[in-house]
């Protein structure tokens, strides 16, 4: 794997065309103004789907690191991380192979399931299946097998009516996942490297933690440290690293889990947690005594690429 000898410009990469163009706008200005701090040379890049014209544009500037500020599709799945690859350009967090393991939620699933991380029952099913009728017994969730930002998430609740599944992003033959749903606190894990950092609990007024709660300001509440006694705490941090490790992740990840009783559930890793000012990385970093600027600074010291 190659790393960047020495670090005087990067190119971040933001906006590009999924369903999480906006937040990954933000993400990316957020971290252009970090390393501008630390008096980097910054070249701000809003991805579009001419890829000949992003290989002329890195090839001219010739940076030393790419920034991937990129969320949802093509940016967060391995596409753009293979591109990359092929270029010998060091970029920041994980790979092409652990970005779409992690951003494919089934055979995500998997991967945990093996490695003795507790998940929820799933099944996987095409959206008109889900539309027809109950997939599996109530409560359950419907989710893309490929969104991030719980983009599309759908809970359904016993005396529900059936919820119009439009906004799943997919056609009525393509494949999406129900899953149990889990009741109980949500609450996340950044990793760093090698290291989990910290628990923080998600709370919500809304149904769950969909992209509102996520991104809009007061959409939810986040409470750090977690208040759970240290062997659970203790738990949801090995669970997220030992997800982190299996799925292949580098760089920074951030895992979700559900806790039910005193039982974790792993729900996703994130590859490309974001950089808002709401987000929970950045939270957890500064928990810890490391500023917003030495976190991303960090980003950009551990890139590397499969060159």
């Amino acid at each position: 794997m190659m790393r960047p000898p020495t670090i005087n410009r990067v190119a971040v990469l933001c906006g590009g065309f999924s369903k999480e163009r906006e937040v990954s706008l933000v993400s990316g200005n957020a971290a252009a103004l970090a390393l501008k701090n630390k008096g980097i040379a910054v070249s701000l890049i809003d991805l579009t789907r001419d890829m000949g014209r992003l290989v002329s544009t890195l090839t001219t500037e010739k940076p030393d690191v790419v920034f991937n500020a990129l969320h949802g599709r093509f940016g967060e799945d391995g596409c753009i991380q293979g591109l990359l690859d092929m270029m010998s350009l060091p970029y920041t967090n994980s790979g092409r192979l652990a970005s779409a393991m992690a951003m494919d939620k089934s055979v995500a699933k998997r991967i945990f399931a093996t490695a003795g991380i507790p998940v929820a029952e799933e099944r996987i099913v095409t959206r008109a299946a889900a539309e027809e009728g109950d997939v599996m017994a109530r409560p359950y969730v419907l989710k893309p097998l490929n969104e991030g930002s719980s983009v599309g998430v759908k809970i359904v609740r016993p005396g529900d009516n059936r919820p119009p599944l439009d906004d799943l992003g997919v056609e009525r033959d393509e494949l999406i996942m129900a899953e149990r749903f889990i009741p109980g606190r949500e609450v996340t894990v950044a990793v760093m490297g090698d290291r989990p950092l910290a628990v923080t609990e998600i709370s919500t007024a809304r149904a769950f933690y969909d992209y509102e709660a996520k991104y809009a300001e007061g959409g939810s509440q986040h409470t750090l440290p977690a208040q759970l006694p240290k062997k659970l705490t203790d738990r949801a941090m090995e669970l997220s690293l030992i997800a982190h490790r299996v799925l292949g992740c580098r760089g920074v990840s951030r895992a979700d889990l559900r806790l039910d009783g005193d039982e974790f559930f792993m729900l996703e890793v994130n590859t490309q947690p974001g950089l808002t000012p709401t987000s929970l990385v950045p939270e957890q970093a500064q928990y810890l005594g490391m500023s917003f600027d030495d976190l991303i600074l960090w980003m950009v010291e551990h890139a590397q690429c499969d060159a």
